[in-house]
């Protein structure tokens, strides 16, 4: 959630940055006036107590009417604390649910609008333009013994795949190649569950505005994680961090769940929007001051990955309508897919600055001060569907086989091109 502070002291920033995401600024006049319900009720309380604390002590030496008349007043009195104490205690899960309601505040600079008014910050490499006709990532994958679809909905129904042969290689050679692209930058690898329990769900905003696509297993009251930034960043919930220590940079490599409500009838076909894939994910935790310049750098690894891979690619700056709940700020590499000429998002990295740790009660202490909430960030450095939808379009040749890059050989036995498979 946003800090309170900001929210008494800067309203209109805050209004201003609802405007942007397209919601109601009228929630922030909601939330101060639930904040001010709530300082009154503490301080009501307090002075009660207070009251009830000095009669105490009066009762203690008075004596016979006296006494009496002190014991009825106590008694009234202790009604009317312990009706003091609920109304606190309402007020602040009042102001709690209202808060939890405000997204983040949005970073200067973010571009205002929906899902179409993003920026288009650069382009990394050039389109082929093959002298052939191309393929898509399906018709190439069942090519290759590597994609079966009819299966897995005969198994599992739509919007799920067997990645067989070369295509279960491929998985985890991207897997091997991004986990050592993470070691070499200094990220600690993890294998993180991916049941995890309402907390660590809710305290990374996933229950808010993206909570329609949550897979929840009500009989064990557990949530399937569409993305490990949910077990990574509720990894060190309610701890206090060494500041020296910070930043702490992890990879999670995990199986995600989306229930994909909302996309009925888009991308259907092959495993590009599908309801289980697996991902490789960066996190930082680290302080605000610092979340910007690590912002950047988590987008650096991201396109390092990708051109690694020998993928054309463009950044855009997300607009704020279309940001998560938590973010701040959003940057996507979006690869070219031949088959349907356009860019389509393969990685995402947000700064999602102090609002998740205050969810969370993640903090870090520098020498000799106070405990400061820290701020977390999330990047995509593989998601691997959709990243061998990018490889097998782009790299694709004419007989149906595909190259495989230089970067990615090493991981798949010195393999140079991925040949059709047999009857």
């Amino acid at each position: 959630m946003i800090d309170l502070r900001r929210l008494r002291d800067d309203p209109d920033r805050v209004r201003a940055s609802q405007r942007a995401r397209g919601e109601s600024p009228a929630l922030v006049d909601t939330a101060l006036a639930a904040d001010e319900r709530r300082r009154s009720a503490v301080a009501r309380f307090e002075s009660q107590r207070a009251e009830q604390k000095t009669l105490g002590k009066q009762v203690a030496t008075a004596q016979g009417d006296e006494r009496a008349s002190l014991l009825d007043k106590a008694q009234t009195l202790s009604a009317e604390v312990k009706a003091a104490e609920a109304d606190q205690t309402e007020a602040g899960a009042e102001l709690d649910r209202v808060l939890g309601g405000l997204a983040n505040v949005v970073e200067d600079g973010v571009p205002p609008g929906g899902e179409d008014d993003f920026v288009v910050l650069e382009h990394v490499g050039t389109p082929r333009e093959p002298d052939f006709a191309v393929r898509d990532h399906l018709d190439l994958g069942e090519l290759l013994g590597a994609i079966d679809t009819q299966r897995a909905a005969k198994v599992s129904g739509a919007r799920f795949a067997y990645l067989t042969g070369v295509g279960a290689r491929l998985e985890l050679a991207l897997v091997n190649l991004a986990m050592q692209q993470a070691l070499d930058t200094g990220f600690t690898p993890v294998i993180p569950p991916a049941l995890v329990r309402p907390r660590a769900m809710e305290g990374t905003g996933f229950l808010g505005q993206a909570a329609e696509n949550v897979f929840h297993l009500e009989q064990d009251d557990f949530y399937l994680v569409g993305t490990s930034e949910v077990p990574l960043a509720a990894y060190h919930a309610d701890e206090i961090l060494d500041g020296d220590t910070l930043p702490r940079r992890y990879a999670g490599y995990s199986p995600c769940f989306r229930r994909e409500a909302g996309s009925y009838g888009k991308d259907t076909r092959g495993i590009f929007r599908v309801h289980q894939f697996d991902k490789v994910e960066m996190f930082t935790f680290t302080t605000v001051e610092e979340s910007y310049a690590e912002h950047r750098r988590l987008l650096g690894w991201e396109k390092q990955f990708l051109t690694a891979l020998e993928l054309p690619f463009r950044v855009i700056d997300v607009a704020a309508g279309d940001l998560g709940q938590s973010a701040s700020r959003k940057f996507d590499c979006e690869a070219w897919i031949p088959s349907q000429e356009r860019y389509r998002e393969l990685t995402s990295t947000s700064n999602c600055t102090d609002y998740q740790a205050r969810r969370l009660g993640i903090r870090y202490r520098a020498e000799g001060g106070k405990p400061v909430f820290a701020a977390t960030l999330n990047g995509t450095l593989c998601a691997i569907g959709r990243t061998i939808v990018a490889l097998l379009e782009n790299h694709q040749q004419a007989d149906g086989s595909v190259r495989v890059p230089q970067a990615l050989r090493p991981h798949l036995g010195g393999l140079e091109v991925l040949e059709p498979a047999g009857p």
